[in-house]
């Protein structure tokens, strides 16, 4: 086990390097100016900014400083954003955005199990038919479709009422958590859903399924000790990748609820060229993302008594 994850953990470092390089050459490869924006009107005063922030040296050199930066985890200063560390943007709104997607990714777990459990044992029945509908219908609505209906909700909910049940947008209590972590959660809970349908399906035919009915074992102790169990393990191996997803994906629910999260930052970033902004969120998510694929497939080996990994 200790080598398989050793094997693992090079593999993601491997991985963020070259999401690190694809980065660096594409966002030097785009058309545009990163100082087009600023107040700079000399050349002097321009030469002078390209300098500090290194834009006068080869491109080759401009990527071994980024890259010697980034080991030291340094990345480096906002073009756009006066004398703001890159790593400060992420450490002041990477945590609001992990928060909301906290709670986005129980939502979809939760949501995901049960109603894929539910469809398996009413299937081909009233109840599979309506929740399958909705599966279907949260995985082909966009995202921001369901953040402005839920904000529509929340108006005419608290219009209805005549006090606010639940602040419409902002951030700063678990009220203003609830409806933007339960919306970027819909499309998560869906696919979950379906994929623990299928899994469940499958596994009721198992061998192990017939000889615990053959052995009296009750239909409840089958279905949470066995058929449960099993059934669950293809959702926690694509729990890792949704979990990275949705905490690092809700840039159009944070733009929509008014959320100060990373996803903000980053949108802007792009359209102000802003080189250091773009390629440090970039790189964070993608590491972010590693890690948790990682995390995952060790915690995968734990769950399932079946595996065996291999040195």
């Amino acid at each position: 086990m200790l080598v398989y994850t050793l094997k693992r953990l090079l593999a993601g470092v491997i991985t963020v390097w070259f999401i690190a390089t694809a980065t660096f050459f594409a966002m030097h490869s785009v058309p545009g100016d990163p100082l087009m924006n600023d107040k700079a009107v000399t050349e002097e005063i321009r030469a002078n900014l390209e300098r500090k922030y290194g834009l006068d040296r080869p491109l080759h050199e401009q990527y071994f400083v980024f890259m010697g930066n980034m080991l030291k985890g340094d990345f480096g200063i906002s073009f756009t954003q006066q004398n703001r560390q890159v790593n400060d943007i992420i450490r002041d709104h990477f945590p609001v955005s992990a928060t909301l997607g906290v709670l986005a990714i129980t939502f979809a777990a939760l949501g995901g199990i049960l109603w894929g459990a539910l469809t398996a044992i009413y299937r081909n029945r009233l109840p599979d038919i309506i929740i399958m509908f909705l599966v279907i219908l949260g995985i082909s609505v966009p995202s921001f479709v369901f953040a402005a209906l839920g904000q529509l909700a929340l108006v005419n909910l608290n219009s209805l009422l005549g006090y606010s049940l639940l602040p419409v947008a902002g951030w700063g209590t678990i009220w203003h958590m609830l409806v933007p972590s339960l919306v970027l959660g819909l499309g998560t809970m869906a696919l979950l859903t379906r994929l623990m349908r299928s899994s469940m399906l499958e596994v009721v035919n198992e061998d192990y399924i017939k000889t615990a009915r053959a052995k009296g074992l009750s239909p409840m102790r089958i279905f949470f000790r066995h058929q449960l169990r099993n059934a669950i393990l293809p959702v926690i191996t694509v729990l890792g990748p949704q979990i990275a997803a949705i905490t690092t994906g809700g840039f159009v629910v944070e733009l929509v609820f008014a959320i100060p999260g990373l996803g903000r930052y980053f949108v802007q970033a792009v359209q102000q060229l802003d080189y250091t902004v773009i390629m440090g969120t970039t790189v964070f998510y993608g590491a972010f993302l590693v890690l948790m694929v990682i995390l995952v497939d060790i915690l995968y080996g734990f769950i399932d008594p079946r595996v065996r990994i291999e040195s």
